[in-house]
């Protein structure tokens, strides 16, 4: 075999999905992955707020998440730092809103024992900046944590590289054809690879990756989410601060050193695209953040954006698509991406091996027919 051109597996997208089960399948498959840019993580990844929280999500986000807590926090030999750091989340319901947010206390709390909720009082005492007054009751979860995505991707990229794998960037996939039992896979710079497998992770584009191949498309929709950076007076008392968030997603905040990130939770449907924040998104959410707390912000010190592709029941795509032989789907993670990677990743090399799910994975309630294709 030609290391450089014949491979076992070609994985397309260099985000968090695509090094991720990139690097999972390397243990035993001889793997090249693919971005279309000159770096990896441009997109998305790059861009994430980097929280793992327990409580987010659907049921099979919830149960993708607690299932990549144990690698998260003690990982194998190619991460040389710990991957997660406390920072607890209250997530509040405003008032006429406490019946949903018990309903969503109900919903997480097998998977996440430790959330528990709190009264107006007690959330005004873990988060002094917010307005009792403004609402009806809050979740509070002290085990949720945040996430160095940086330090999490490299160690995937290092691992694939251990193990064998390459990586190529500037390297977009321009065409994609089926001879017998291989895909060949054509570069932009007119390179050619060929593999059996391909896997399509290539986030926001993976609908168009899907038109090369032949694929019906699973319906990804690229959402805009804008995030921003805010000063505060000085003097400020952050370092023990939980994330803050509104249960019907207004807005979140997170304490980054002495500056507050912050997002108006926007998802503004777009096309694949290089993300620009939106200026009238961060003006409402500067408005809801006057409105539920008493922080009096001077100013924006930076903005940017990032994309979060969903198909229409916001869980991940993952299997191989039923009609196009060798084309594995692994797309859709919206914002979930960063938190449920260490578990999907190990879940969709199973696939690709033809091997069942994890138990682990199973036994927290998720099914293969979650994820399938098929199910559009």
């Amino acid at each position: 075999m030609n290391a450089r051109h014949e491979f076992d597996v070609i994985v397309v997208g260099g985000g968090i999905a695509g090094v991720s089960i990139a690097c999972e399948l390397s243990r035993d498959r001889a793997v090249c992955l693919l971005e279309q840019e000159a770096a990896l993580a441009f997109h998305t990844t790059g861009r994430s707020a980097a929280l793992f929280l327990e409580t987010y999500g659907n049921a099979p986000i919830r149960a993708l998440t607690s299932a990549s807590r144990e690698f998260l926090t003690d990982p194998p030999e190619f991460w040389d730092s710990a991957l997660l750091s406390p920072r607890s989340l209250l997530q509040f319901a405003v008032r006429g809103r406490g019946d949903a947010l018990e309903s969503l206390f109900h919903q997480v709390h097998e998977l996440a024992p430790s959330a528990q909720l709190v009264s107006p009082t007690e959330a005004h005492a873990l988060f002094p900046l917010l307005r009792a007054e403004h609402i009806d009751a809050a979740l509070f979860d002290p085990e949720a944590m945040e996430v160095d995505v940086h330090a999490l991707h490299q160690g995937y990229v290092r691992g694939l590289r251990a193990r064998g794998g390459f990586v190529v960037t500037s390297g977009g996939v321009v065409a994609l054809e089926r001879l017998g039992e291989v895909w060949q896979v054509t570069s932009s710079d007119g390179s050619i690879r060929r593999a059996p497998v391909v896997v399509n992770a290539a986030g926001a584009w993976a609908d168009s990756v899907a038109d090369l191949a032949g694929a019906a498309r699973v319906g990804l929709q690229p959402l805009r989410r804008t995030i921003f950076m805010l000063g505060l007076p000085e003097g400020a008392d952050l370092a023990r601060l939980p994330t803050l968030s509104d249960i019907d997603e207004s807005f979140y905040l997170k304490p980054e050193g002495n500056q507050m990130l912050c997002s108006p939770a926007d998802e503004t449907p777009t096309e694949p695209c290089d993300a620009r924040p939106d200026d009238l998104e961060i003006a409402r959410a500067l408005d809801a953040i006057g409105e539920a707390t008493t922080l009096t912000p001077r100013h924006v010190r930076s903005s940017w954006a990032g994309l979060r592709s969903f198909v229409a029941d916001r869980t991940p795509v993952v299997g191989f698509d039923a009609t196009v032989e060798g084309f594995f789907w692994c797309a859709g993670q919206g914002g979930y991406g960063i938190q449920t990677c260490a578990a999907l990743a190990r879940v969709g090399a199973a696939l690709v091996r033809g091997e069942p799910i994890p138990q682990d994975v199973l036994a927290r309630g998720l099914a293969v027919d979650d994820l399938s294709p098929a199910r559009r």
